[in-house]
């Protein structure tokens, strides 16, 4: 009875530690299916700040900054005291002899120089114990001074290399997320499209029933129609190719529901298009031109770098050590005999064959080199504008014309279908006015993606992109 009590109780705890275990899990795995069912509505700003935390080469270069804070305190790390322990324990199996002239040791004697060498019972004992501790000190030293700096240097040069990561990964969605704006355009266009062309196809068709129109105009409206619809299909399908496109841009998962909270009417496109280059001080505002900046910094202190390896540098010293000594390892610990010491180390360049000099004469020419570069970046990004600013404002100018021309195309097939209902026109027409409005509405798409696209780079070009 005991036994199958016993047996009872533990039946009971196995169960409900099971169906603990299977409520934890089932809850798990309803917030991952929660989290992975969840639909995001983002701005084009949402996705730029959701890719700032999750792209992968902005995670890096994060990593990149915090790697540069652990290598200035590496360099700190050498100016400060340091501190080792040493130990050793040595037996000799065959202990070493001393050899000598056997009569330089007798008194009085003629040293016999030709008297051949024998060992002496003086020399290391059997077994030897050494316990010790040395610290060391910089007191001075150029090198480690200007490396100090460097250090920090290197640190500005990654925290502005995420920024630049930020930067061109705030461009890549941008662009990503207007091709997706661009695309549900096209979309909406071509409904409206296929919507008329399927009421004109069904009036043609119920007028061939009654005999007041040819079979062959209904023909040509219906390949006009199905070609209506396989665009729209393809188009839908490349909408969605751009929707995984901008997840991959912002490091989400391609899998994950997303929806888009802007709207192109709310876009200004002619926000920078004229007026750009009155400001002249622009390019301190570009990254690219503040890595150069920093990259002559740096270049500058390898040369303070190699001045100062002229420079002696001095250390303090100090040493404890506790030595046991015995021929008999059971008297090894009786005795111990102890030093110490403090010091100081001075070292002094004197000549290397003129390495020095000639290394620092390279570190100058680099420096030359980057001030060049400098040079060369600020007036490449002075042309950067300027071609910016021109593409953005000749995109802008192609877009209003296809406006234009796609109220024409519309008010064309407008009057042709006027024409043909009336009797005074050909089917023919009213399909090439079709064939027209799709054309003009095609170029209108892809001259409002290239302004999209040009606003983009000139924004980036003047430094307006954070």
């Amino acid at each position: 009875m005991l036994y199958e009590r016993i047996t009872t109780i533990k039946m009971k705890h196995i169960l409900l530690i099971t169906s603990f275990l299977c409520a934890v899990g089932l809850t798990s795995h309803a917030q991952q299916d929660t989290s992975k069912n969840q639909t995001f509505n983002f701005s084009v700003v949402d996705c730029i700040n959701y890719a700032y935390t999750h792209q992968d080469t902005v995670k890096n270069a994060a990593l990149d900054v915090t790697s540069a804070d652990y290598k200035i305190k590496e360099t700190i790390g050498t100016g400060l005291p340091q501190i080792s322990g040493s130990a050793s324990f040595q037996d000799y199996i065959k202990t070493p002899v001393q050899v000598g002239n056997p009569t330089a040791f007798i008194p009085g004697a003629t040293p016999n120089l030709n008297a051949p060498l024998v060992p002496f019972p003086f020399g290391p004992v059997k077994y030897t114990n050494n316990y010790g501790a040395t610290l060391s000190q910089l007191l001075f030293s150029g090198t480690f001074l200007v490396g100090l700096k460097a250090a920090k240097t290197y640190k500005e040069l990654y925290v502005r290399t995420l920024t630049r990561s930020k930067i061109q990964t705030s461009v890549n969605v941008t662009k990503a997320y207007y091709q997706v704006l661009v695309s549900n355009e096209q979309i909406k266009l071509l409904d409206a499209n296929i919507n008329q062309l399927k009421q004109q196809l069904d009036q043609t068709t119920q007028q061939n029933k009654q005999g007041f129109v040819e079979k062959i105009d209904v023909d040509r409206l219906t390949v006009q129609y199905n070609n209506l619809v396989t665009n729209r299909q393809n188009t839908i399908r490349s909408l969605l190719l751009n929707y995984e496109l901008l997840k991959f841009q912002m490091g989400m998962p391609i899998q994950q529901e997303l929806t888009l909270k802007d709207k192109l009417e709310n876009i200004d496109l002619n926000q920078n298009a004229t007026g750009a280059t009155l400001d002249t001080s622009f390019y301190h505002r570009r990254i690219e031109y503040n890595l150069a900046e920093t990259n002559v910094k740096l270049n500058q202190l390898d040369v303070l770098q190699k001045k100062a390896a002229f420079l002696p540098s001095l250390s303090a010293n100090a040493g404890i050590q506790d030595v046991y000594q015995e021929n008999n390892f059971r008297y090894l610990y009786d005795h111990s005999y102890f030093n110490d010491y403090v010091g100081l180390s001075l070292t002094i360049p004197i000549y290397n064959g003129g390495q020095r000099k000639n290394q620092m004469r390279e570190s100058e020419i680099n420096v030359a080199k980057a001030q060049n570069d400098l040079y060369n970046a600020k007036n490449g990004l002075s042309l950067e504008v300027s071609s910016a600013q021109i593409s953005l404002t000749n995109s802008i100018e192609s877009l209003n014309n296809q406006k234009r021309s796609r109220e024409l195309a519309q008010e064309v097939l407008r009057v042709a279908r006027i024409k043909y209902q009336q009797g005074v026109g050909s089917s023919i027409e009213v399909t090439q006015a079709e064939t027209d409005l799709e054309s003009a509405d095609n170029q209108y798409i892809q001259a409002l993606y290239t302004t999209l696209i040009s606003k983009v780079d000139l924004d980036k070009a003047l430094g307006n992109v954070k």
